[in-house]
């Protein structure tokens, strides 16, 4: 059985890719502010570098999502230099973000504003991203949208469905033939009355009507309290219309807690999901995965490190499920042996398996151990002090 598991793992970690925020490594706070790291990346170039660490040592990281308004504020312009350190640091562009929340016209929503100009302006900001996309061979391209309303009678929830559905038609019609639009949901916060996609049902409607190159982005931490998550990753894969992930963990709401650090059995039930659905149908589901945390107290590589080494257990573990047993136990409804077959797979010790994996594509067994050992981050936090120091006077 043990030979069994380590192939079926190897093969499993072999195919499983998680994507790092580049925003991720940066100084990022909460609404009452934010603790500086002196470590933390300030330039476009410092979060390459990091992430390019991560995967040196992790082997299962080889892309970085990016912010257009952080991380390509010249558009187009700064396309050149993404593509130099892609190259210099051995990580690619992944997903392409647009911001369509932070500046000053948004505050009464983006695509969903009753100011035609300024749905204007948020569709023609997701545009260029798409361009921007296309100029550097990326694939996704994720909006985040924090419309909405904090009152009742203050917005036409109805002209406002209307609104999105038109945007997203719009930006759908400019996607190449390889590319995908990922719509990501929320249930509340910033919008505290109505949020305008704020469920999986309300985001897979609207990509159904933008067009088949649109997807349902799942964030783990997007969800009410003790809401079934891999239900709905089972729904979304019957349609075949989930796209991808963004993992974190939780303790109320989108906390972005280092993923499993407070249910791990959660993320092992969404995999599970994903490895039977593969089981089932012969056909790898064709997901995304990326990390969306933002650690303001844990240092940023280890935070990541971590997250990764945590995402390899936990998908490791799901791969390793029986599914035919499984399937039979649930046809003939023994709900003990059912769960226990389940169970079984997620209290399996898959670590010395993970290293002997690592070992044979030359990595570290243990990553983090590596990382506190190789000096990185001595050496980026004397490079960055001075300039995280300016951040710190700035911010006080």
């Amino acid at each position: 059985m043990t030979e069994k598991f380590e192939a079926l793992i190897h093969r499993a970690l072999d195919n499983f890719n998680i994507e790092l925020p580049s925003w991720g490594f940066a100084n990022t706070g909460t609404r009452f502010g934010k603790f500086i790291q002196l470590a933390a990346a300030v330039t476009v170039e410092d979060k390459f570098s990091d992430a390019g660490q991560v995967h040196a040592l992790t082997g299962a990281c080889p892309t970085v999502a990016l912010h257009v308004q952080w991380d390509l504020p010249n558009g187009l312009e700064d396309v050149a230099t993404v593509e130099r350190l892609a190259e210099k640091y051995g990580v690619q562009p992944g997903s392409i973000n647009p911001n369509v929340f932070q500046d000053q016209e948004y505050k009464f929503g983006s695509v969903g504003n009753p100011d035609p100009a300024i749905r204007k302006r948020a569709l023609d900001h997701i545009l260029e991203c798409i361009a921007i996309a296309k100029a550097l061979e990326c694939r996704d391209i994720s909006p985040w949208f924090a419309d909405g309303s904090n009152y009742p009678g203050t917005q036409s929830i109805r002209h406002r469905i209307g609104w999105f559905e038109e945007a997203l038609k719009q930006a759908h019609a400019g996607l190449n033939p390889e590319q995908r639009l990922l719509l990501e949901y929320k249930p509340f916060e910033p919008a505290f009355y109505h949020t305008d996609i704020a469920d999986w049902g309300m985001a897979f409607l609207l990509a159904r009507n933008a067009g088949p190159q649109a997807y349902v982005l799942v964030d783990t931490g997007h969800h009410y309290q003790a809401q079934n998550i891999e239900q709905i990753v089972a729904w979304l894969l019957h349609h075949k219309m989930i796209g991808g992930f963004h993992f974190n963990d939780r303790r109320y709401a989108d906390d972005d807690l280092t993923l499993g650090s407070i249910d791990p059995y959660q993320i092992f039930r969404i995999f599970h999901e994903i490895h039977n659905y593969a089981w089932e149908t012969g056909a790898f589901a064709d997901v995304a995965y990326m990390v969306d945390q933002s650690h303001n107290l844990k240092g940023k590589m280890e935070a990541m490190i971590q997250t990764v080494c945590t995402a390899q257990e936990l998908y490791a573990k799901a791969a390793i499920v029986d599914h035919a047993r499984l399937a039979k136990l649930q046809q003939s409804c023994s709900l003990v042996e059912a769960e226990e077959c389940l169970r079984g797979a997620f209290w399996y010790d898959v670590r010395p398996v993970l290293r002997d994996w690592r070992r044979s594509h030359g990595l570290p067994e243990d990553p983090m151990q590596a990382f506190r050992e190789n000096g990185y981050l001595e050496r980026i936090t004397a490079e960055r002090r001075a300039r995280n120091a300016v951040v710190v006077t700035t911010y006080a």
